[in-house]
């Protein structure tokens, strides 16, 4: 896993920039802890910080090979099957790295390379025989991949942070920007910062003297399902264990992110069937607490932590538990580095939890399985099963408490950003690929799947990878392999909830791995703290905030609904609706203060 970051200009003689290319490769090192490489031609800058997981000697780059030099991030998961394949048609490799694979494929299919690749990756091509950059992402939009055009050609980068390191990219935001902002509606391509885009998942874009193209190379689409329930569980399961399988592969220590739910105990024990002899390593977070105990609430039935400890029991695993204290979360150090590391806003102590979790996770291990995507992928999302969700003229996680997170922002600003996500709920919507015959259940379901597959997943995906990636920590998402996804996406509704339950397939395709326990176990979203005093850490920010005449959140803000907020008492109660709102307008005052966007 790497940063990549490039600079096409063909106007410029960029031999004559090496300064600037290598402080736009510089704002990924934390991306890229083990290596740095910077390629320079007349039109072309290519940058990349690398950390080693395959071929830790021998896979440095950019690399280059004939006409073609290559910047990669990610991994494919079929490169020793590709390898062959074209070890038989006369190619031959220098290294054992997937990359080496990756750019050869491309020397002998071109961009119909991607076409037989499966895993996480984005990569730029450029090719001196026709002056031509490819940019790569996957099909589901595990790695991020962000680019900028210019009048004369394009910057790019993993993150954003690398085309605002250079000088022909301004930050701004215009309204729209700032609707995806406190919407998060994740619209495909959308980068934020104006002027700035997404490779959109599944889609190569092509950069040459003629301008820029952009084609999709996969989408979901609808197919009928024939197979009956016990074969759709049966066919699961193999897929399952292939993937699992698959994504064990590397040349440094590999762990599992264990919650105790069905999705992360799956892969844990699954992947400790796979590696044989040897145990899995997991690892989960906890919070201290000054409560008296896990309180239910509207979100969570039940703590995470007798389970987590049930499945490692069960499997064996050498488990750690990472426990944080509130001030840990609400560290301001903590927040500088979850900004920095996504480049706009977070959330919250889910996003502070989470890099902490990282952080101590890559003290053991480079590379670790999550079980992020299962929800979307199975129907797991207690939304889906909720008629009134289902049924909103909405995205249907947009009705939650935990989305509605713009109540103390100015009303004008809020109906501005209702109807910027009224729009992007249209276009999602005639997106969608339908089978004639079906029925308005399964319509609205095949809806509702495809809406999250598109454009929530991505929204967790990209928070994932931003702050692993920001501790030198590699995460692989099984769930989200592109079989596994076109398979369970086209089983009717019926089949995805048999048993009467959330995500019925996967419980059925992995019951005999767990422990009673965990099969029956109800959803359970990723944990936040209940210690008030971390909300009292979130509320003393806030109101240091509003009392300063030069913080660039006021305009925005409802200082009305701010005060009132911030006198109401501390306390659960709080937990979802006001302390969301209340990390949703420190995080925005954030920044913009350290980002200091031009408003358009």
């Amino acid at each position: 896993m790497c940063g990549i970051t490039g600079w096409v200009d063909y106007e410029r003689d960029l031999t004559a920039e090496h300064a600037t290319a290598l402080a736009m490769t510089r704002t990924m090192a934390l991306r890229g802890p083990d290596g740095e490489g910077v390629w320079i031609d007349p039109h072309v800058a290519l940058g990349h910080r690398r950390l080693a997981v395959i071929d830790v000697a021998g896979g440095a780059q950019p690399m280059s090979e004939g006409p073609a030099t290559i910047v990669y991030s990610g991994e494919a998961y079929n490169f020793r099957e590709l390898r062959r394949e074209l070890e038989a048609a006369g190619h031959r490799f220098r290294t054992h790295s997937d990359t080496e694979v990756v750019l050869q494929a491309y020397l002998r299919w071109g961009a119909d390379l991607v076409d037989r690749l499966n895993g996480m990756f984005a990569f730029a091509i450029w090719d001196r025989r026709t002056e031509e950059l490819l940019l790569i992402r996957d099909r589901m939009g595990i790695k991020p991949l962000y680019y900028a055009p210019t009048p004369h050609g394009v910057l790019f980068g993993s993150e954003p942070k690398a085309i605002l390191a250079n000088p022909l990219f301004t930050a701004r935001i215009d309204e729209d920007g700032l609707s995806e902002l406190l919407t998060n509606a994740k619209t495909p391509g959308h980068g934020i910062f104006h002027g700035m885009r997404e490779v959109v998942p599944g889609h190569v874009v092509r950069i040459s003297r003629d301008g820029l193209t952009d084609r999709r190379y996969w989408e979901l689409t609808a197919r009928e399902h024939t197979d009956d329930v016990p074969t759709t569980v049966r066919h699961v399961r193999e897929l399952l264990d292939d993937i699992v399988e698959r994504q064990l592969i590397a040349d440094v220590p590999l762990c599992t992110l264990l919650s105790g739910g069905l999705d992360s105990s799956a892969l844990t024990a699954l992947a400790d069937r796979a590696l044989g002899v040897d145990s899995v390593r997991s690892f989960a977070v906890d919070f201290t607490d000054e409560t008296g105990g896990f309180v239910p609430d509207e979100m969570r039935d039940t703590a995470d932590g007798p389970y987590v400890h049930d499945v490692a029991k069960h499997v064996g695993a050498e488990h750690t538990d990472v426990i944080l204290a509130s001030d840990q979360l609400a560290s301001p150090v903590v927040m500088d580095s979850v900004l920095r590391a996504r480049d706009l806003p977070g959330m919250g102590d889910m996003d502070s939890s989470l890099y902490l979790l990282f952080s101590e996770i890559r003290r053991h291990s480079t590379v670790a399985l999550s079980g992020e995507s299962a929800d979307e992928v199975f129907g797991g999302y207690r939304w889906f099963h909720d008629p009134a969700a289902v049924n909103a003229d909405t995205f249907p996680w947009a009705t939650t408490a935990i989305a509605n997170g713009r109540g103390l922002f100015d009303s004008g600003l809020n109906a501005r950003a209702e109807a910027y996500l009224d729009a992007r709920y249209r276009e999602a919507l005639a997106e969608v690929p339908h089978l004639p015959e079906a029925s308005p259940l399964e319509r609205r379901m095949r809806e509702i799947c495809y809406l999250h597959l598109t454009r929530m997943v991505r929204l967790l995906l990209d928070r994932k990878d931003r702050l692993s990636m920001a501790v030198g920590l590699e995460v692989r998402v099984p769930f989200c392999d592109h079989r596994l996804v076109e398979y369970v996406f086209n089983t009717p509704w019926s089949h995805k909830t048999y048993d009467g339950r959330e995500k019925s397939l996967l419980r059925g395709a992995v019951a005999d791995t767990l422990p009673e326990s965990v099969v029956r176990r109800r959803k359970s979203p990723y944990p936040a703290t209940q210690n008030p005093s971390y909300e009292q850490a979130v509320r003393n920010r806030l109101g240091d905030i509003v009392t300063d005449s030069a913080a660039p959140i006021r305009p925005y803000l409802d200082l009305k609904a701010v005060h009132t907020a911030l006198q109401r008492p501390v306390g659960h109660a709080s937990l979802q609706r006001d302390r969301i709102a209340l990390e949703r307008a420190v995080a925005l005052n954030d920044w913009l203060t350290i980002y200091r966007p031009q408003q358009n």
